[in-house]
C-alpha cells in the first residue's frame, strides 16, 4: 500500500517549520509521516532527509512546501527527483505550483513525459544558475560601493567606545571585585554579557587606558 509523506526544511533552529506542517495536516499527511530537516539547503546530507529517502516506496508521494526547501543546490536536487520518481517509482508534488511540479503527470505521459520532465528540470537548472549568478554579482556590486565608501564590512569592531551604558558600568563596577576575586571571571563575563575572547580584550584594553 503506497504512503503519503511530507518533507520540512528550515534553514536554522531558529526558523519556525509551523506554516510548512499546517499545509502537509490540511493534504492529509500523518504526523508519523513528516520529516523535518533543521539544516541548510545546499547539499543532501540532512538526517531526516536521508531516512526519508531511506522508508520511500513506489507508488509513495512526497509533499514538499516549494522546491528550495528540497535543496539550494538544484543540479543536485534534479538529481533527488530523477532518484526519486524513476528508480523508487514515488512521486514528488510542490505545493507552491502543484500544475508544474506533480511527477504523477509526466508519469502518466510515459515516454514523452519523461522527455518533457527531462526538458523541464533542464530549464529549472539554468534558471536557478542565472539566478545565482545574479546574487553573486549583487553582492559583488555592494561590496565594491561599500569599499569605496569606507564603510566596514563584517561584524561590528568590539572595543571600549561600541560597549552600551550598562555594560559599561558593570565594567567599572565590577573590574576590582573581578581583580580581588571576589567574583569569577565567568561572573564577570555575565555581568558584561560577553563571550570570553571579547572579555578579555575589553579589559585588556581597560586596563591599557588606565581604568
Amino acid at each position: 500500500m503506497a504512503n503519503v509523506y511530507g518533507y520540512i526544511r528550515v534553514s536554522t533552529k531558529e526558523q519556525n517549520e509551523q506554516r510548512q506542517l499546517n499545509k502537509m495536516i490540511d493534504k492529509g499527511v500523518e504526523a508519523r509521516r513528516i520529516f523535518v530537516d533543521k539544516a541548510s539547503g545546499k547539499d543532501f546530507n540532512r538526517p531526516q532527509y536521508k531516512t526519508l529517502r531511506r522508508v520511500l516506496g513506489e507508488g509513495d508521494i512526497v509533499y514538499i512546501d516549494a522546491l528550495d526547501r528540497m535543496g539550494r543546490n538544484y543540479d543536485e536536487v534534479i538529481s533527488e527527483w530523477k532518484y526519486i520518481t524513476r528508480e523508487l517509482q514515488a512521486d514528488i508534488i510542490v505545493l507552491e505550483n502543484e500544475t508544474l511540479f506533480d511527477s504523477r503527470k509526466f508519469r502518466e505521459m510515459g515516454d514523452m513525459g519523461r522527455l518533457m520532465e527531462d526538458q523541464f528540470l533542464s530549464l529549472l537548472s539554468y534558471v536557478a544558475d542565472q539566478e545565482r549568478k545574479k546574487i553573486r554579482q549583487r553582492q559583488a556590486e555592494g561590496i565594491a560601493v561599500a569599499k569605496s565608501e569606507g564603510k566596514h564590512l563584517g561584524r561590528p569592531q568590539l572595543n571600549l567606545d561600541t560597549l552600551s551604558d550598562k555594560q559599561r558600568d558593570a565594567l567599572t563596577t565590577n573590574y576590582s571585585r573581578w581583580k580581588n576575586k571576589e567574583i569569577t571571571g565567568v561572573e564577570f563575563m555575565m555581568l558584561l554579557d560577553l563571550k570570553k575572547n571579547s572579555f578579555y580584550k575589553i579589559v585588556k584594553e581597560y586596563e591599557a587606558v588606565g581604568q
